[in-house]
């Protein structure tokens, strides 16, 4: 008895060990991590660069490296750097059109803000809706446009 529970935990055991491992994988139903966009990838790269530096200034200090091999590396890892924050700044400025659709965004948003400020009173009873709509709250009453 004692024998063959031992032998079906090895089985379950050998099974357990193995399934990830027979299973096939959907490569479609794979997501990408959520930080994983051109800025985000961009601060990674300049921070590899970063620690290229600092890496090549220590070895340089320990005199591990030539004087010319260290400012050729030096000026290399300088470039690169700049050339990595020059594109950061024009993914942040984006482009002419993006810069239109954001102008755009801002004039429309300015128009809602403007018509939700609008009064919506009732010319029958008063009463003040709270939010834009055709007929009063109060007494069901037709509210006429007030831009009309």
């Amino acid at each position: 008895m004692l024998l063959g529970l031992i032998f079906l935990f090895a089985i379950g055991l050998a099974l357990f060990v193995i399934y990830p491992m027979l299973s096939s994988r959907d490569e479609e139903k794979s997501t990408l991590p959520v930080d994983v966009t051109p800025a985000a990838d961009l601060k990674r790269r300049r921070m590899v660069v970063y620690e290229n530096l600092q890496d090549l200034e220590f070895e340089y200090q320990a005199r591990k490296i030539a004087p010319k091999d260290y400012e050729a590396l030096r000026e290399n890892y300088r470039a690169e750097a700049a050339r990595l924050m020059v594109a950061s700044r024009e993914l942040d400025r984006g482009t002419a059109e993006d810069r239109f659709i954001e102008k755009e965004v801002a004039a429309r948003r300015a128009r809602l803000r403007d018509r939700a400020a609008e009064s919506y009173v009732c010319k029958k009873c008063g009463f003040n809706n709270p939010v834009p709509v055709k007929f009063c709250g109060n007494c069901g009453s037709p509210i006429s446009n007030p831009r009309a």
